[in-house]
């Protein structure tokens, strides 16, 4: 097997060690991925929710927020309008339970049975009919003009929140949240549709406290270069806690034209001006100013003290040298510090949007998983607080799913999640009854959570039933649709099947064809939309072939061995005409995978500190995937083969490195035993190193990817 060991300059990890504080090994594979700007390395550095991206950065938030906290107050009936799938599950859950929390008269309605995809004529007419004056959507509502307008004739407001691309025109909505709606300025276009509402969640909590709607002004002087002559004086200003604007200016003591001053003219708006140590930053403005000056300044030392206890006593400049947030700016340290001090401490002071709100986090996780989202930037915090509430203070709907999984009394990782409860939430759905899911998630009772837990495992069952029967009826397409593509792909498009059912058939199919790089599985989804999934191996890339049809497709996303996406019926033609030019141009050399290899680890490195590395790095998935070790001249100390099944069987092995030995598992590898190597064999090999769980023990393992005898 072929593999990339990314050469990197040793200036550039020694950079972020000096910078960051991080060790040379991570800093040496966050280099190689890429992960060098200081936006992205914290995202790896930090699991705080402070470095969450405010929701006020969303243009229209203020405007959903006004509009939920008067239909609460005027008792208005409020419809939350989600998706069949995990996301719009967990969407849909997280805000029926908060608007629960805050007294509102909610309901909330998902298609079901074969109801097609977001806002339907009858879905209209069943929220009008329910009495609702409000309705929000999750999850889905970008493209439902035509729907929202025929609401808006029947004098019900709609908010959307959405995590789909959208046309040339938006919705008629009173507020319209999306990160890939073009023209917004919120900096992470991959949130979830559960990471959308969520951040809607955080702002209607914030609607509730002192700041919300408030304007500030922080400000810090300090001394300019040389001999004391100038004063550097930084000015920001937060909205809803939101910088909106700063100003830098050095100013020469004494003699400066107040009348032509950049900051003079800042700090008249009329907004209250706080600072840290009011009298050495007044005593700082006088002396650029003259002691005519009269600014009035309010000092904020108590307030922060008396939430973060680590600022009694410090200076501005004594609290920059310790502060984290600072190793992600670029200048203004003690600006940035108090920016940070101040945020921090407003959120401090309102648990529902700190240690409260990371309650939530779990099923955003889920939903999050669920949906392949990359697990990058603020996905990544996200996911990490989420898995920690699920493994530390899980909610029982949670704790029903782990056990009914066999999962209770292990880390629960995205391995986990992906594999063994997200299914199980979208098999509620992808069989018409996505009610089941919701319910359990919004549920505490021991007793209901058990009964409906049992319901979702046995949708799963059927779903997995039905995906073996759908199989066998699309079996001979696939045959014939191999021949065409001259095996190096296989696209079947059958209306009799179910859209939820794509995923599981393409993975059968998958199977049972070996020599295919890529299977493609389209269904009919709804009347004159079309719904496909995509399952890959070895190099083939599904998330980057889809990319191929984004001017065909409506939507589409995944990652390298599965992928998703819709399509109007009426540009089938089109895309299979696409599709056959795009398969012709698939080289069969390219077919062998290449691995890309993190770091080579010398003997001296090849530790059980090793695993602290790996977990900086967790959580993994989309767009993170495991790091991947190598080492050279280990040698084959033992090996037991495992299973009965003569060629397919996997592994045992104990390799010696340096000093050490180590237990790898390599599966399904028991026919490359005595063929390829044997026990005394010095070898190179790549390998993920992870915690094996049996019994209450836990014990390092190291999973071998590839394994290659040395000559």
């Amino acid at each position: 097997m072929e593999y990339i060991l990314k050469r990197v300059s040793p200036e550039v990890p020694r950079r972020l060690v000096e910078k960051y504080k991080c060790d040379l090994l991570s800093a040496t594979i966050l280099s190689r991925r890429g992960i060098t700007d200081r936006k992205d390395i914290r995202y790896y550095l930090e699991s705080s929710i402070n470095y969450l991206h405010s929701p006020f950065l969303f243009e229209d938030m203020d405007s959903a927020v006004n509009r939920i906290n008067e239909a609460i107050e005027e008792h208005e009936r409020i419809c939350v309008f989600g998706d069949r799938d995990a996301d719009g599950i967990t969407a849909t859950t997280i805000i029926v339970q908060e608007l629960q929390r805050l007294g509102a008269d909610v309901f909330y309605m998902l298609p079901e049975g074969d109801d097609p995809y977001g806002l339907t004529k009858d879905a209209v007419k069943r929220i009008s009919d329910e009495g609702a004056t409000l309705v929000i959507t999750v999850d889905c509502g970008i493209s439902c003009i035509s729907e929202i307008d025929e609401l808006s004739d029947l004098g019900i407001d709609t908010i959307v929140t959405d995590h789909h691309i959208s046309g040339d025109e938006l919705p008629n909505a009173v507020a319209v949240i999306d990160p890939k709606i073009p023209t917004t300025k919120y900096p992470f276009e991959h949130l979830a549709g559960c990471g959308v509402a969520a951040k809607l969640i955080w702002a209607l909590r914030f609607s509730k406290t002192k700041f919300y709607e408030s304007s500030v002004i922080l400000l810090h002087a300090l001394p300019g270069p040389g001999e004391n002559t100038t004063t550097i004086i930084e000015a920001v200003q937060l909205d809803n806690l939101v910088e909106t604007g700063r100003v830098i200016e050095e100013v020469p003591n004494g003699v400066m034209d107040l009348e032509h001053s950049r900051v003079v003219s800042f700090l008249s708006r009329q907004i209250p001006i706080l600072v840290l140590d009011k009298d050495i930053e007044l005593r700082a403005l006088r002396q650029a100013f003259g002691n005519s000056v009269d600014i009035m300044l309010y000092d904020i030392r108590s307030d922060l003290e008396r939430v973060i206890p680590a600022v009694c006593n410090k200076s501005l400049f004594d609290l920059s040298k310790q502060s984290r947030a600072v190793m992600y700016c670029d200048g203004h340290e003690e600006l940035e510090t108090l920016i940070s001090l101040f945020q921090s401490s407003c959120y401090y002071q309102e648990p529902l949007l700190s240690s409260e709100y990371e309650s939530i986090l779990d099923i955003v996780a889920l939903g999050t998983i669920a949906d392949l989202m990359p697990l990058k930037d603020e996905n990544r915090i996200i996911v990490k607080s989420g898995l920690k509430r699920i493994n530390q203070k899980p909610r029982e709907s949670i704790v029903q799913l782990l056990s009914a999984q066999n999962l209770l009394g292990r880390p629960i990782t995205t391995t986990e999640i992906g594999w063994y409860v997200t299914p199980v939430i979208n098999s509620s759905g992808r069989l018409g009854c996505p009610r089941i899911a919701v319910d359990l998630l919004l549920s505490n009772d021991i007793g209901l959570c058990s009964e409906l837990t049992k319901k979702l495992i046995a949708l799963n069952k059927e779903r997995q039933k039905l995906g073996e029967e759908s199989y066998e009826a699309v079996k001979l397409k696939a045959q014939e649709s191999l021949e065409a593509f001259g095996s190096k792909f296989i696209m079947v498009m059958d209306p009799s099947i179910s859209r939820g059912l794509t995923g599981n058939i393409a993975s059968k199919v998958l199977r049972d064809y070996p020599q295919v790089p890529a299977v493609m599985i389209i269904a009919e989804a709804e009347e004159g939309r079309l719904s496909g999934s995509m399952r890959s191996r070895g190099s083939f890339n599904c998330r980057t072939f889809l990319s191929l049809f984004e001017n065909i497709v409506n939507d589409f996303g995944g990652h390298k061995a599965a992928g998703g996406f819709s399509l109007d019926s009426n540009r089938f033609d089109e895309f299979k005409a696409f599709l056959e030019e795009e398969v012709l141009k698939l080289d069969e050399s390219e077919e062998e995978e290449v691995l890309t290899v993190d770091a080579l680890i010398p003997q001296q490195y090849m530790n059980s500190s090793l695993i602290k590395i790996v977990e900086l790095f967790e959580p993994y998935g989309e767009q993170n995937l495991p790091l991947n070790f190598m080492i050279e001249h280990a040698e084959i100390k033992d090996c037991i083969c495992l299973g009965e099944n003569k060629d397919k069987g996997n592994l045992k092995l104990t390799i010696k490195y340096g000093d050490s030995l180590w237990p790898c598992l390599f599966w399904n590898s028991k026919d490359a035993f005595k063929k390829n190597f044997d026990i005394g064999d010095k070898v190179k090999m790549i390998f993920r190193l992870g915690r094996n769980y049996y019994r209450g023990a836990s014990n390092l393992q190291l999973t071998v990817v590839s394994l290659e005898k040395e000559e």
